[in-house]
């Protein structure tokens, strides 16, 4: 099995500043589940970009599905973190079907056959008969369902969701990571969150960034986060979110970089 995502020395950032990460390299196999988390500020987004080929190494190698980054695109769904008070003027099924313009452009109607997909995959989400409700009307979860949906549109290999239960309740969390694992019976998972407990007993690897890779394994040594954070580090699996003693800089509320 190809893996879907091969990282190699990769350093970046934005020019003229220093760099937001360096040398990092880590792999995630071809059914591969991982949670990547670190403090604000050190690079998660950054390489999440650098992953759907929005931004270039400087250094290093990225292969994603076996292909460039650039070359891979439409292979890859991505899942942005959902704004909380954002209006949604379209249906689900509208969105759902946004994600089908990825396969062939966005000049150009909608089929039979992008319909019947968007439907199979909010049907496969448990929301086809949400398909003509506006997004307002739907729940955090629900419209985190529609998203996903849209992002299965071309049929990925590889699904990167940034923070995707940031604004939905604890019931809603362990019901979204269950469809997480059902998910990825048929593709790779990467997924940026702060609350690794809440994922610790979905996630099959972790990976710790803060501008270097930290930590990358099945396991997650809290010396090493510890570090990372700037601050002890306290790990409760199997459903309880990790808990920060002290005041990280940058474990906050906001986006890093």
């Amino acid at each position: 099995m190809i893996p879907a995502l091969e990282i190699r020395d990769l350093t970046v950032g934005y020019a003229p500043g220093p760099p937001v990460l360096e040398d990092v390299s880590l792999t995630v196999p071809g059914d591969g589940f991982m949670a990547l988390i670190g403090p604000n500020g050190g690079g998660k987004t950054t390489l999440v970009k650098v992953i759907l080929g929005l931004l270039r190494p400087w250094s290093g190698s990225v292969i994603v599905l076996g292909l460039p980054p650039s070359k891979a695109a439409p292979r890859v769904g991505y899942v942005p973190q959902m704004v909380p008070g954002r209006s949604f003027p379209v249906t689900a099924l509208d969105v759902a079907l946004m994600g089908r313009l990825g396969s062939t452009g966005p000049f150009r109607r909608y089929t039979a056959d992008d319909r019947a997909k968007a439907m199979e995959s909010l049907s496969f989400l448990g929301i086809g008969e949400l398909a003509g409700r506006p997004m307002d009307e739907l729940s955090g979860g629900q419209r985190q369902r529609v998203l996903i949906a849209r992002a299965l549109g071309t049929d990925p290999g590889l699904l990167l969701l940034d923070e995707p239960v940031a604004s939905v309740d604890q019931e809603t969390q362990e019901s979204f990571f269950n469809l997480l694992s059902e998910l990825n019976g048929r593709l790779a998972i990467v997924l940026v969150t702060h609350d690794v407990g809440a994922v610790s007993s979905h996630v099959r690897s972790i990976a710790c960034i803060n501008r270097i890779l930290v930590s990358h394994g099945s396991t997650l040594p809290a010396e090493a986060v510890a570090e990372a954070y700037g601050c002890p580090f306290e790990l409760v699996a199997h459903g309880v979110p990790h808990r920060v003693v002290g005041h990280p800089a940058g474990h906050g509320t906001g986006r890093d970089d």
